[in-house]
């Protein structure tokens, strides 16, 4: 017929005339008044009638398929069941078309209470505005994960504290656990509050807090409580004469092993990055923690002491174990006296060393490994896909179709939701990763939740690793980077192995980063790897001849237009049925098949100067090129990122790393040698280089801070002991110990095979204010027994014999304490680090820090000076 879009456009527009003046909107529709004319429904469009060629009318349904329908979809969502399905009573569903919803909880608001109204929320609109037929179910709750996970923290709070009650009940008797059980309650209560007042909500952290705290918050109590005990059973007054003087002996050294304990733990709390904040409730918590009982110990402890402790009879005048004294005697002994003393002392001191030494080398073996933090037993893992750039939005979904076969097949997969075109609902991941922002046809994700975690046998990050290998086969048959990510335990990062390459020319970096991707790919272990660097995609550029436009009277808007409507469609004009809420758009655009090749396009017609109509390819140039790619920049600096995972039986990015650090070193990647940076970006902008990043940054940073922290705790340990005993030399013996600890912590995570993470770091920087304590206990009551003229091995004996029970009372009370966590994926090697650092160096104390006193007071010619003076 001769007609061309614009023509099409301008009738369909002609025919949806409205008399604005004479029309009244009523209910979001409009009405007709008076001659006002609109287009009212399919059939209407239909008959609009064209002029075409001589002027002859026709109708658009002549030259137009006209059809209602959606538009073309961006995006495909669907849900589906796994065989787990059944333990959540979920319906089952086989790619069942699907909305998420996504709800967020504000700052300080109940995420349980959040939960718990949405859910009834949606049961009040189920047959109102969610008709039947449309399931609504929940697939992720985040409050009842939290609800959980804090009754179960309770719970072993709660045995914790039962178990160091018990313990003082096998110690010491029924009413003297009675006064320790109640100064522990009145601590956690005082220590709740204070955490309240601080801002704190109870989370997995704080509560974590709370439980690693139990073992050193008794400390003090069981201290006061047991020398009250030991004067008691001395005889020689009453209660009241008794526990003034009994306080008063241990006051001091508790004070100063109180402060020693917040001085080790206190620095954690200015840890920097974002493992600061995640960390801070432990070092925060437990300070004020120790601070109230500290308090609790030397003012309620005594008093309730006052009214429930009876007499107890003498068990010898001298309050010493005969049984203990046998074994110092037998242990100790041989390191007390002259020239063949001395010379076991100095193989002590040896053993020592060299025991320090193996654990440390445990590192440099590979029995112990080094992470930031363990993999958390999630409910869920997240699948994400990235195709080529251009790929079409059906071919996502056909690779998301067959990976959710494979999901299908996991026996703890309870349910899963597929995103073709869009994002899943945000995440911890999209925090730093920014999935939330993947809108295109080539990305994809899968969302799979797992069964509770009472009801499967394997972790969630075992189930990972199962998973991986059978869907990056399907990724692979479709040129497709299928990566198995999963909900990090701690701050997220981009990935867990990134390189960072710079350069001033991005071509270089290219080039440098498809190479650094080949060595990905080459290290074993190293899996789900990925680069930000686009695939080329074809594009069509078509250039219009100007000078033959113009002779012919074209206008390049004209050309324009006509493709732009062609390819992506143009609303002409609106339907107004008055049944809508929303007008419905009248949309000109050719047959999705037509859109496939360029010809359709370039054969329509445009109307020139003398009213024909000619084809816009007489007008067009058609060259064929790519997209330009898209250029990263971190801190305005362009650069390409790689990137990848470990899965191996290190399962650790640092070793990754580590290893193609070297082979980076030795064999740069393209043959162009490359700088290597690890802390910082490259300083020369012009530089090719490269920086490593992701969870080696945030290893670095953390473990750099909390050595700042250990190392200001030390200092500050120093210094109050300084204080106390007025010596330079004296506190170095009484921190000995703090080196000790080592031999029980790295030992202790190669017996469990447990990986050496930020949280063990955070146990052995408590066991430094933890295992003061014992020195301090000791040196104190060999300076006191100096003091009443005992001699010196005498009085190293007697110190071990009648410290050794509130010594091994406080250590066993801090090992109850982490026994509860032990079994917590993340918090485990705080737990180790405590259970075998204590247990190790306590023992370690009771023999090393009486010799090494000795050894000190042997050299002085008078060793009671400081003590006179």
């Amino acid at each position: 017929y001769g007609l061309t879009v614009a023509e099409l456009t301008r009738a369909l527009q002609a025919a949806n005339v409205v008399q604005h003046a004479g029309a009244v909107v009523e209910h979001d529709a409009i009405s007709k008044v008076d001659a006002g004319h609109f287009l009212a429904d399919r059939d209407d469009v239909a008959s609009t009638v064209v002029s075409a060629r001589g002027g002859k009318p026709v109708f658009l349904e002549d030259v137009a398929r006209v059809s209602a329908g959606p538009d073309q979809p961006t995006s495909y969502v669907w849900m589906g069941t796994g065989p787990g399905a059944a333990t959540r009573d979920l319906p089952e569903l086989a790619h069942a078309p699907a909305v998420t919803i996504a709800v967020s909880k504000k700052p300080g608001e109940n995420a349980i209470d959040v939960a718990d109204h949405v859910i009834r929320r949606i049961e009040q609109l189920k047959g109102l505005y969610i008709p039947q037929g449309v399931e609504a179910t929940v697939t992720r709750n985040y409050g009842v994960t939290a609800n959980d996970k804090a009754k179960k923290l309770i719970e072993k709070l709660l045995f914790a504290t039962a178990s160091v009650v018990l313990l003082v009940v096998l110690a010491m008797g029924r009413r003297e656990a009675v006064v320790v059980g109640a100064a522990v309650i009145v601590t956690l209560a005082a220590t709740l509050f204070a955490s309240w007042a601080w801002g704190f909500t109870i989370n997995r952290v704080s509560l974590f807090a709370l439980i690693f705290s139990i073992g050193i918050l008794v400390d003090d109590a069981i201290v006061v409580v047991e020398n009250i005990h030991r004067h008691m059973r001395l005889g020689g007054g009453s209660l009241s004469e008794i526990i003034p003087s009994a306080v008063d002996e241990v006051g001091g050294p508790t004070i100063l092993a109180t402060f020693t304990v917040i001085a080790a733990l206190l620095p954690m709390a200015f840890v920097s990055g974002l493992m600061g904040p995640y960390m801070s409730p432990i070092p925060i918590n437990s300070s004020m923690g120790m601070l109230i009982s500290l308090a609790v110990a030397l003012v309620f402890t005594p008093w309730l002491s006052r009214k429930l402790l009876g007499a107890h009879a003498p068990a010898n005048e001298e309050g010493e174990s005969p049984r203990l004294r046998g074994l110092f005697e037998r242990f100790l002994r041989p390191f007390l006296g002259d020239e063949p003393a001395r010379k076991r002392r100095h193989r002590l001191y040896f053993g020592v060393l060299a025991a320090i030494v193996l654990a440390v080398g445990l590192t440099v073996v590979r029995l112990v490994v080094l992470k930031m933090l363990p993999f958390d037993n999630k409910s869920e893992f997240q699948i994400v896909v990235n195709l080529p750039e251009g790929t079409p939005l059906e071919r996502t979904a056909r690779v998301l179709n067959e990976l959710s076969h494979e999901v299908e097949k996991i026996p703890e997969v309870s349910d899963y939701q597929a995103y073709a075109g869009t994002a899943a609902p945000i995440n911890f991941n999209g925090l730093v990763r920014q999935y939330y922002l993947r809108e295109s046809p080539e990305l994809g994700d899968l969302q799979v939740n797992l069964v509770e975690k009472s009801e499967r046998s394997r972790r969630s990050h075992d189930i990972a690793l199962a998973a991986r290998p059978a869907l990056a086969a399907i990724g692979k048959k479709y040129d497709a980077s299928v990566q198995v990510v999963e909900v990090p335990p701690g701050p997220p990062v981009l990935a867990p192995l990134v390189a960072e390459v710079y350069g001033s020319r991005y071509e270089d970096q290219r080039r440098v980063a498809a190479e650094v991707r080949k060595l990905f790919d080459r290290t074993p272990d190293i899996v789900d790897v990925d680069d930000s660097l686009e695939a080329p995609a074809t594009r069509f550029v078509l250039e219009v001849d100007r000078q033959k436009a113009a002779l012919l009277e074209v206008s390049q808007e004209a050309i324009v237009q006509t493709v732009a409507t062609a390819l992506g469609g143009n609303d002409a004009t609106y339907v107004h049925s008055g049944r809508e809420r929303y007008p419905i758009p009248v949309r000109l655009e050719l047959p999705i098949a037509a859109k496939s090749d360029l010809n359709p396009t370039l054969a329509l017609d445009v109307r020139v100067g003398d009213g024909t109509a000619v084809p816009i390819s007489e007008l067009v140039t058609v060259r064929k090129t790519t997209w330009d790619a898209a250029i990263y920049h971190k801190d305005l600096l362009p650069v390409a990122y790689v990137m990848g995972d470990m899965a191996g039986p290190l399962d650790s990015p640092l070793y990754g790393m580590f290893s193609m650090v070297s082979r980076i070193s030795e064999d740069p990647p393209g043959g162009t040698p490359i700088t290597q940076h690890f802390v910082s970006q490259p300083d020369d902008p012009s530089e090719l280089a490269m920086k490593w990043d992701g969870e080696w940054q945030i290893t670095y940073e953390t473990f750099r801070d909390m050595g700042l922290a250990y190392s200001v705790g030390l200092v500050l340990i120093y210094l109050l002991v300084v204080a106390q005993f007025g010596s330079y030399a004296l506190p170095l013996i009484i921190m000995a110990p703090i080196p000790l600890t080592i031999i029980g912590v790295m030992p202790g995570h190669a017996l469990l095979g447990a990986q050496f993470t930020a949280t063990s770091m955070i146990g052995m920087i408590a066991l430094a204010g933890i295992i003061v304590r014992n020195s301090i206990l000791l040196v104190d009551f060999i300076d006191m027994e100096l003091r009443a003229g005992r001699g010196l091995e005498d009085a190293v004996l007697r110190a071990g014999t009648i410290r050794a029970k509130p010594i091994a009372l406080t250590a066993l009370a801090a090992m109850i304490g982490a026994f509860f966590i032990l079994d917590d994926p993340i918090f485990n090697g705080l737990a180790i680090s405590l259970i075998f650092g204590i247990l190790v160096s306590t023992v370690l104390t009771l023999l090393v820090i009486p010799v090494l006193y000795y050894a000190y007071l042997k050299r002085r010619p008078a060793p009671f000076a400081r003590q006179e003076a």
